[in-house]
């Protein structure tokens, strides 16, 4: 910890003097750091006490692919790059650490780090969220009868996503791993876990409930552990972290990386960050982030709905004495499917020209692209379905093509917002959203249609961060209560509906039917 500490230290002060001169800090005080711990990059972000960001730095992270469908990650890499943005955005203000009130950790959800208990060092690389090594377990789990057992007690589908069997995997092929884990030597955590770990010099070792909800390994009705789940899985207890709730106590960031060591007092994952940032409080409430994939959660109060509609229940708020559930669905392919127009396909230049080609023509020429690249997520769960584009005449042409890619993210949007309907019992008044796609005013004007309902974006860019902040300063007293965050939300930009009814259900049938073919 301290040589990456100092390491970082020496290669931030050639030129942090320039930067503390040039800028003038200020003289607000209040303010909240938030980590950004993304599956790409990492981040570092200050907010003032009226919730606007003041500033950020940035670090890009490395992918490693080791087989077809693995993917990891340095976790040393991670946690020197978010220090080197704690250091950065910080000399580029003149915001030191003694008006820092407090630090909130946003991070990618179910990615997992196992380390050991004595020197600190990770035994392996980190394994991504993405990575699907991890089915074998997975299927064997199916196969003995657990399904309904993980369900029932962690709300989840059994699925490599999650990080028990990331957990099992290491311990079960990392020479003398199982043996460190049964002696009591070992320790392990998402990624909040580890920044949080390092951060305070190996003095906390915890989680919060929202992480530990995405582990497949915890009770989300007792809050707790599972001792049965990880006797299956094969993971000893004594490598868990504690859970704790997102707004509360995690240690202070020890003095060799921040001098006036701040308090670490909020930690959500990534999407329950997004949704407390969108000051979604109420049951029905419903967030949508358009990112390589789409994560829609709806937050349903205090009942844990299990889902008969082919969604997972998490837990989605952990702040003010009180557990709040969510249900959640996930896209796999939607930026990616703009990425693949330009990466593979070399039909367009950038994201953006998109809104502008889709708005070239009146309507998507009964063309319709179904991006199950990786097969189709929530609601439908089927991994053997293939990408198909559908509806193809003599007079398609590139601008169809790019309309239908556009379309087909408001499209799995909208089916799973049908599901949450009908597992919430209740209707959906409004949209909010963020996210790269959620700046393109074609998709989402075509959202609002094909819901019959208000879309809102954010002003606020990033809101995951906004929501790890607000977590902090809640639990810190920079903000009284959810109401004073409430009263700071800002809207962007609200599109409302406009598309007659048969013409919304004719634009449905077309994408129903291409959905069928696609699993076909």
């Amino acid at each position: 910890m301290n040589t990456i500490v100092d390491g970082v230290l020496g290669s931030l002060r050639t030129g942090a003097g320039d930067a503390m001169r040039n800028m003038q800090a200020d003289d607000r005080q209040g303010y909240i750091m938030a980590l950004d711990a993304g599956t790409t990059s990492v981040r570092a972000i200050l907010f003032d006490e009226y919730g606007m960001k003041v500033a950020q730095a940035q670090r890009s992270l490395t992918m490693v692919y080791p087989n077809p469908g693995w993917v990891e990650q340095d976790p040393v890499e991670i946690l020197s790059r978010q220090i080197a943005c704690m250091i950065e955005v910080q000399f580029k203000t003149g915001i030191h650490s003694d008006r820092i009130r407090a630090v909130g950790i946003t991070n990618q959800r179910e990615t997992v780090v196992v380390w050991d208990r004595r020197t600190g060092q990770p035994i392996y690389n980190a394994i991504v969220w993405q990575c699907r090594r991890t089915a074998p377990i997975v299927d064997a789990l199916v196969a003995d009868g657990y399904a309904d057992l993980i369900r029932e007690r962690t709300g989840l589908i059994p699925d490599a996503y999650f990080s028990g069997s990331k957990i099992k995997w290491i311990l079960d092929n990392v020479e003398g791993a199982r043996e460190m884990a049964d002696a009591g030597e070992l320790m392990c955590g998402t990624i909040d876990t580890w920044l949080i770990y390092n951060l305070t010099h190996g003095q906390v070792h915890a989680t919060d409930y929202t992480n530990a909800s995405r582990t497949m390994l915890f009770d989300i009705h007792k809050l707790r552990w599972d001792d049965e789940l990880c006797g299956i899985l094969g993971v000893p207890r004594s490598m868990l972290p504690e859970v704790r709730p997102s707004a509360g106590d995690f240690g202070r960031v020890s003095s060799d990386v921040m001098t006036h060591h701040p308090p670490i007092a909020g930690v959500a994952g990534d999407q329950q960050a997004s949704l407390f940032g969108h000051c979604c409080f109420e049951p029905g409430n419903v967030k949508n982030t358009y990112g390589t994939g789409c994560f829609l959660l709806m937050n349903t109060g205090e009942e844990a709905k299990l889902s008969q509609n082919g969604l997972i229940t998490t837990i989605g708020i952990a702040e003010g004495g009180h557990i709040e559930y969510a249900l959640e669905g996930s896209v796999f392919q939607a930026g990616s499917t703009i990425q693949w127009l330009r990466d593979e396909l070399g039909i367009i230049k950038t994201s953006a020209e998109t809104c502008d080609i889709a708005r070239s023509i009146p309507d998507n020429g009964g063309c319709y692209l179904v991006p199950a690249f990786t097969g189709l997520g929530a609601p439908w769960w089927k991994p053997d379905a293939r990408g198909l584009v559908c509806g193809i005449t003599r007079d398609t042409d590139r601008a169809h093509l790019v309309r239908a890619a556009c379309e087909s993210m408001a499209y799995q949007t909208y089916d799973i917002l049908r599901a949450m309907e009908a597992d919430a019992g209740r209707p959906i008044k409004e949209l909010a959203v963020d996210g790269g796609a959620s700046k393109n005013d074609f998709i989402m004007q075509f959202q609002a249609d094909l819901l019959d309902l208000e879309v809102v974006r954010s002003e606020i860019d990033e809101t995951t961060a906004l929501g790890a902040a607000y977590l902090a300063g809640l639990a810190t007293g920079v903000w009284e209560d959810r109401a004073e965050l409430a009263s700071m939300r800002r809207s962007a930009a609200r599109y409302s509906p406009s598309m007659d009814a048969p013409e919304r259900e004719r634009l449905l049938a077309g994408w129903r039917e291409a959905v069928r073919r696609a699993i076909a």
